[in-house]
């Protein structure tokens, strides 16, 4: 069986961790994806541990399911090969500044005449038409442009998240809008020009609920939502650890207060029903985390389970390597890769039951299936040996690496 979105072919400039990581969850999909890279290779490649030239950590977590062909797009041959290659795609994706893209000749208005059945995909720093567009962006200047830095304040400091928020949020949204827009151009035959900013987008990720009170015109309340921002909103201490729980529901709370000793509180009018609650959330949590001291984390989850409470230990980064229900349901894949041995990775997490997804593609060396794309695009062997001649691409196939 193939994968959703077998057939579909992906011309992938984009760079980084945002595209790469569409791309790659798209090529999970089925698709066939050929990372473009220049000469140099994605940097990525460079980022982290490696066994091996251009294989290192960060790229091989962001770049399965991918054929890679170099093109250096500044020699007028190595552009003329991408042409070729438009006029079969159905989908090209890029992750470069407008004013770059158009300097190189592939802006959106001359690729979508080329060929009008291409979804042409631009992840943008900004929405196109405003006073920041065309500017660079990376995760760390759109975390503190959209108010997530301010909201991960820690003692007054503001922080970033530790983790790649904002190229992550953003390739969910790309992998969405894609695959959005080949489902239109099954119904029209047309297909579209599609702009995902990153800056709007985490900004529409934040307001989602810190919109809050300004819902409404005028507003009935202050931006952010206080459940979520409050200081005893955190993993409560227990007598040995830390424990994630959250009561939300009345039957939740009506459970939770008589287990710790204070059934009381379940007539307390400050925390009486959700809406009492909602303004008292603060207070709410504080007296709830006060409770869990004097029992270990395992007693209080083996409670709260029993009373339907959701909770769960905290774990770090190692706890997941061994996490009873990643291991149950093979979550973590080992494979033998041609060039870097033994590697582990994550599967696709979203399951389909009639196309599954596959990882059966691993890593791509620089460059390694450039002549093999090349052919597949219609180029003579003395054009690719043209190209490969000049620089403009670069041979990365086990075969030549054998020659070497």
């Amino acid at each position: 069986m193939a994968g959703p979105l077998a057939g579909v072919r992906i011309l992938d400039l984009t760079s980084v961790v945002a595209g790469p990581l569409a791309t790659q969850m798209l090529g999970d999909m089925g698709a066939d994806v050929i990372k473009i890279e220049a000469p140099e290779g994605d940097a990525p490649r460079h980022t982290g541990p490696a066994r091996s030239p251009n294989m290192a950590a960060l790229f091989m977590g962001l770049n399965r399911s991918k054929r890679s062909l170099v093109l250096d797009l500044k020699k007028p041959a190595a552009a003329a090969a991408l042409w070729r290659l438009i006029d079969s795609a159905d989908v090209f994706v890029h992750s470069m500044r407008p004013q770059k893209i158009e300097k190189l000749g592939f802006a959106h208005k001359a690729v979508c005449a080329r060929n009008p059945r291409l979804v042409y995909a631009a992840l943008h720093g900004y929405r196109d038409g405003g006073p920041y567009s065309g500017q660079p962006a990376y995760d760390d200047v759109i975390q503190g442009q959209s108010g997530i830095a301010a909201l991960m304040s820690v003692g007054g400091e503001p922080r970033y998240a530790p983790t790649i928020l904002a190229d992550k949020i953003s390739a969910l949204a790309i992998s969405n809008a894609i695959s959005v827009a080949l489902l239109a151009r099954e119904k029209t035959g047309r297909g579209q020009f599609v702009e995902i900013p990153m800056f709007e987008q985490l900004v529409s990720f934040v307001l989602a609920e810190h919109l809050f009170g300004h819902n409404f015109v005028p507003p009935l309340g202050s931006l952010g939502y206080t459940r979520v921002t409050g200081a005893w909103r955190r993993p409560y201490k227990t007598k040995d650890g830390y424990l994630c729980m959250m009561a939300y529901t009345e039957r939740h709370w009506r459970k939770f207060w008589p287990a710790v000793g204070k059934p009381d509180i379940c007539d307390d009018p400050r925390f009486c029903s959700i809406a009492a609650r909602s303004h008292n959330v603060v207070a709410l949590y504080e007296l709830a985390g006060g409770c869990l001291l004097d029992k270990t984390t395992d007693e209080w989850i083996a409670l709260l389970r029993e009373l339907e409470i959701p909770c769960a230990r905290m774990a770090s980064l190692d706890d997941l390597l061994t996490d009873p229900q990643l291991a149950a349901t093979g979550f973590f894949k080992h494979a033998t890769h041609p060039s870097e041995g033994e590697i582990m990775f994550t599967e696709p997490p979203v399951r389909f039951s009639e196309t599954p997804t596959s990882t059966e593609r691993l890593q791509p060396r620089l460059g390694e299936h450039s002549f093999e794309v090349l052919r597949e695009a219609g180029l003579s062997e003395n054009e690719i040996k043209a190209l490969a001649a000049s620089g403009a691409t670069v041979d990365g196939s086990v075969k030549a690496q054998a020659a070497e």
